[in-house]
């Protein structure tokens, strides 16, 4: 048999990865010869993707409702790719910086966008019947969108602004965990107590916020910009990239979120006003109560003052 010297030196490649982990180069070739091609389908894994929406009605509309929250979940997890990349590369440089940003932020462009799916693709009538089989549970328990933000900027930066004052960088993670600006929301108004949405989210997933806020405290995106050279902090291209990022975050996903769910849940006069969850999802979610801002040093005063005022948006 005569190969090409393309294909002896690729074989010599084959043959020094195999021999780097004890493998023995024929027994992976002749595993080759006998494994079935790859298909679409199975690259992709189509079947099982497609088994997973599950309804709890008979409505056709949950399944669209199901369909959309999958598909914010993928893309969160393309987003949460994208800042691993950024944390964790080492002596990273603007140009690289710069442009996983502009991934993550075209992934939350693109979300943001998308809620004309959710605001006009389904039959209120529909929504608010199978909406009550949903409760107790809320998109307030997307951990995803929770690790995303971890991974983003320093925790005081996610503190409820009530106690920001008594907070610094020293502060315990437990002392922390237990004043994030989404806590209040799943308290009950009423009594001060935790909510079984928040125990629930709390009893699955605490033990991995933990973790990740541990683990970004000095590699978060905000953090890998301060470690950068003075001059590349000062790069007009990747400063824009960091403001578009947190406002298209903090303020425009989340304001195209608040007024889709005020269309089913105020607007239709339908509904009693409350969240599956039960929280004061109004003042959760609207931007300029909690004033979440991810890069607050990137912000002018005005800027800063004016933070989540629908008229400026």
């Amino acid at each position: 048999m005569n190969l090409t010297d393309h294909s002896e030196s690729i074989l010599k490649e084959i043959d020094l990865k195999f021999q780097a982990i004890n493998q023995k180069t024929d027994v992976q070739l002749e595993g080759l010869l006998w494994s079935k091609p790859i298909t679409y389908w199975d690259y992709i894994q189509t079947d099982a993707l497609l088994s997973l929406q599950t309804q709890r009605t008979t409505l056709p509309d949950e399944m669209v409702f199901i369909m959309y929250h999958q598909v914010n979940e993928l893309i969160f997890k393309m987003i949460l790719w994208e800042i691993d990349q950024i944390a964790n590369t080492e002596n990273i440089q603007v140009d690289f910086f710069s442009e996983r940003l502009s991934r993550i932020t075209r992934y939350f462009d693109m979300l943001t966008n998308s809620f004309s799916i959710m605001e006009n693709g389904m039959e209120v009538d529909q929504y608010m019947k199978f909406r009550n089989t949903l409760t107790p549970a809320s998109g307030f328990q997307s951990a995803q969108y929770r690790l995303i933000e971890f991974a983003s900027t320093d925790v005081i930066n996610l503190t409820d602004r009530r106690y920001k004052a008594n907070f610094d960088e020293n502060t315990d993670l437990e002392t922390s965990f237990e004043h994030l600006y989404w806590q209040a929301a799943g308290k009950d108004y009423h009594t001060g107590e935790k909510s079984y949405l928040l125990q629930e989210f709390e009893n699955k997933y605490k033990v991995s916020f933990l973790r990740q806020m541990s683990t970004f405290k000095t590699k978060n995106i905000w953090q890998k910009f301060t470690q950068l050279p003075e001059a590349d902090q000062q790069n007009e291209a990747l400063i824009n990239a960091m403001r578009h990022y947190d406002k298209t975050v903090n303020i425009t996903w989340v304001m195209q979120h608040l007024n889709t769910a005020r269309k089913y849940i105020l607007e239709s006069g339908k509904g009693n006003g409350e969240a599956t969850g039960g929280s004061d999802w109004q003042k959760y979610m609207h931007p300029k109560y909690q004033r979440r801002i991810f890069f607050p040093k990137l912000w002018t005063e005005d800027e800063l003052s004016n933070w989540g005022n629908e008229e400026t948006i």
